[in-house]
């Protein structure tokens, strides 16, 4: 398996990040005072020359509405996480009719022969 560097990391974080704050409208100003942090350090995220804190990635993806999956996607190599992200990014196109709908067949699959 092939080690993934942070420098890697800090990079696809950084891109993802700066992508989902000016889709949503924000400067790097707004965002440092959204999160409490320097202009500075906000800067060297996007352009992937420092590492995040969770507590700062959380808040940031709770600002811009990033999923997890989004986050890691880029990341991951393993097949299995891979397919559970394609099933979780097509059920984020569904609409809530037909999410519940899934949802409930979920159950009645995961409930089937359990007695």
């Amino acid at each position: 398996m092939n080690s993934i560097s942070k420098s890697d990391i800090d990079k696809t974080f950084g891109k993802i990040l700066k992508d989902f704050r000016v889709k949503n409208g924000y400067t790097q100003e707004v965002m440092a005072e959204k999160l409490g942090i320097s202009l500075k350090y906000i800067s060297r995220i996007e352009n992937g020359y420092s590492g995040i804190k969770t507590q700062t990635l959380i808040n940031y993806m709770n600002i811009l509405g990033i999923t997890p999956n989004t986050i890691f996607k880029e990341l991951m190599t393993n097949k299995d996480i891979m397919k559970q992200i394609e099933i979780s990014e097509k059920l984020n196109q569904l609409s809530e009719e037909k999410l519940n709908f899934v949802d409930n067949m979920i159950d009645l699959l995961l409930n089937f022969n359990k007695d």
